[in-house]
């Protein structure tokens, strides 16, 4: 936890950074300094480069609430960092971080706890443009990205095989097409908070989760009570089994045709969105948690070397 001498503690919020999310983490980024600001802090926003290290000695911050996304700010690298500094900061650890962000590992700490996921395996983008590495329906995506940036889905009916973009990583995981509703859960320190259903006209893809009016979420799910209770103990579950720290948000998907055999994980988020789109803020203010009593809760929880 945050303990500082100073009257009002320095927040080094840290934003940008060099990943394909980079313009998302900015928005969260911004949102975050402001509320922050609000709530009494001193606040710094910190554009994250190859200096960054430097900046913050040069800050000298009480903590560091880290809002990028994606690779480096998002995988453990920069928690890393942090850890060596000795600067409490918000979210996830560096293990925890990595795990995540590998969807592979994730996949696997998930099965090591019991926790249901589709059928899945790691393949090269030249053997997914050369043919179907497994049977239609499927997802191709990269394994160590968020934001639903770059996922193609390969249907039932395709004639060939996916086409991928030429900047899709060499290494992309491909999984089993799951159908159903899209589902989420939000998990607070050592609770769940609620289960939103994300409603759009297709794909829960980069555009329907950033841009306003891409998608419609209702929260709470009108699902019922043991799909929601069950979102809420995997959720939880997964949280704990990956080692996560602050704040997570688990994604599923339900086929309401199969019951509670329906119900899959997708991936854990252990740095959501906090943008004025994004899922985990809302599910706080559903619950009676307002945008800038969760950022400081998120301060006052950050902590290094665990």
């Amino acid at each position: 936890m945050v303990g500082s001498g100073r009257t009002n503690p320095k927040v080094a919020v840290i934003m940008g950074g060099p990943s394909a999310e980079r313009d998302v983490s900015l928005v969260s980024g911004r949102e975050c300094a402001a509320a922050l600001r609000d709530e009494g802090y001193e606040v710094v926003e910190v554009d994250a480069g190859p200096d960054l290290a430097h900046k913050l000695y040069q800050i000298s911050p009480d903590v560091v609430f880290n809002a990028l996304h994606g690779r480096w700010g998002e995988d453990g690298c920069v928690q890393g960092m942090l850890e060596w500094l000795r600067i409490p900061y918000t979210h996830s650890g560096v293990l925890a971080s990595a795990l995540a962000m590998d969807k592979e590992a994730t996949k696997a700490a998930y099965r090591a706890a019991g926790l249901p996921v589709v059928p899945s395996i790691l393949a090269s983008s030249d053997e997914v443009r050369a043919g179907h590495v497994m049977q239609p329906p499927y997802v191709v995506k990269p394994y160590n990205e968020g934001s639903s940036v770059g996922v193609y889905i390969v249907h039932e009916a395709a004639d060939g095989p996916a086409q991928l973009s030429a900047d899709m990583p060499e290494r992309v995981m491909v999984e089993a097409y799951a159908p159903g509703r899209e589902l989420t859960t939000t998990v607070m320190g050592d609770r769940a908070l609620t289960v939103t259903d994300i409603i759009t006209d297709g794909w829960y893809d980069y555009s329907a989760k950033y841009e306003v009016g891409g998608s419609r979420h209702v929260v709470p799910a009108d699902i019922p009570t043991n799909i929601f209770d069950l979102c809420m103990d995997y959720a939880l579950r997964a949280h704990i089994a990956l080692g996560c720290r602050g704040v997570s948000r688990t994604d599923f998907r339900w086929d309401e045709s199969r019951g509670v055999d329906g119900l899959i994980l997708l991936e854990t988020n252990t740095q959501p969105g906090m943008t004025p789109t994004s899922l985990s803020p809302e599910q706080a203010q559903s619950i009676g948690i307002g945008f800038g009593a969760l950022c400081r809760w998120m301060v006052e929880d950050a902590s290094w070397g665990r």
